[in-house]
């Protein structure tokens, strides 16, 4: 008989496997990058203490000066919830292109992670992450290069797969809370996570979110029955899709209900052909360049 450290009671591939004696185990352990500068594109980081449980990650460009204001991008990683950090190399490549090619600054917030925090955990620390970024608002923040050159009326909010999950349900909460001090101009919703039909999905999501009502009645999973939608504090979003992601539907659904749903800003839809979920993380090819450029461009936009 198999001992409580080697039974596996829980395994939901490619994300973790819980054992009977409550060690998770994470299929896919990201590498941790150090903060400071990068050779590779000249973006400068550091680490930022949010509250007790919450971290984040600012980048910068190297070339900034005192009292240079740069639009600030506000950004949540995927990982399905339960993997991933703002502190790892997945992170810091997908963000220190964006600094420099959009010439902003980014603060990444690293949210508790399920199954040891279970949803809405994860959306609970995002949230406050944005609460805490709009106190430098008036230049009085925690924080100098946010109160020295952040541009609070040119902010951004992105995220990848679970990420633009987070990202959406942040604009939502920030325009039906009338959060003061910012103003969101654009969000980037990346191969968003809203939820899936095959039935191993829905077994890990009632796992990682025991209290919710399911995909189709959980405001943070179908936003279409969100009361609040309406309220979003957001201008424009652009929804970016993979042709091949098992995801790509519940992403489409979404551009679709943010069309008809009477919230008034502009959103557009990108497809990339032939490719899969999150690809642009994984590999370096002319669609991901593609991507990227879409999501800089997006952010330049006037």
């Amino acid at each position: 008989m198999a001992s409580s450290s080697t039974e596996i009671i829980h395994d939901w591939p490619p994300f973790f496997k819980v054992y009977k004696d409550g060690r998770v185990e994470r299929y896919m352990v990201t590498q941790p990058a150090p903060a400071g500068l990068d050779p590779k594109t000249g973006v400068q980081s550091k680490d930022v203490v949010v509250s007790p449980v919450v971290k984040a990650r600012i980048f910068m460009p190297q070339t900034t000066s005192p009292g240079q204001k740069l639009p600030l991008l506000v950004h949540y990683h995927g990982g399905g919830f339960s993997v991933g950090s703002a502190f790892d190399t997945v992170t810091q490549k997908l963000v220190t292109q964006l600094v420099k090619q959009a010439n902003v600054i980014v603060i990444s917030i690293d949210y508790r992670l399920a199954p040891e925090h279970h949803l809405p955990i994860a959306h609970d620390d995002s949230w406050a992450g944005l609460q805490w970024v709009a106190t430098h608002a008036n230049e009085q923040g925690p924080d100098p290069w946010l109160n020295e050159n952040a541009h609070f009326g040119r902010v951004f909010l992105a995220g990848e797969s679970a990420g633009a999950n987070i990202a959406h349900y942040v604009a939502v909460q920030a325009g039906a809370a009338k959060l003061v001090g910012l103003k969101i101009i654009g969000m980037l919703i990346v191969h968003p996570y809203f939820g899936a039909k095959e039935e191993k999905e829905y077994e890990l999501y009632k796992y990682i979110c025991p209290t919710s009502t399911g995909f189709d009645h959980d405001p943070k999973f179908n936003p279409e029955v969100d009361p609040n939608l309406k309220e979003m504090a957001c201008e424009r979003v652009i929804v970016c899709v993979a042709e091949k992601d098992g995801l790509r539907r519940r992403g489409e659904a979404y551009y679709e209900t943010l069309v008809k749903s009477g919230w008034g800003g502009n959103v557009e839809f990108f497809e990339s052909k032939g490719e899969d979920h999150v690809f642009h993380i994984f590999r370096d090819n002319d669609d991901a360049e593609i991507l990227n450029k879409k999501m800089v461009d997006f952010i330049k936009k006037d």
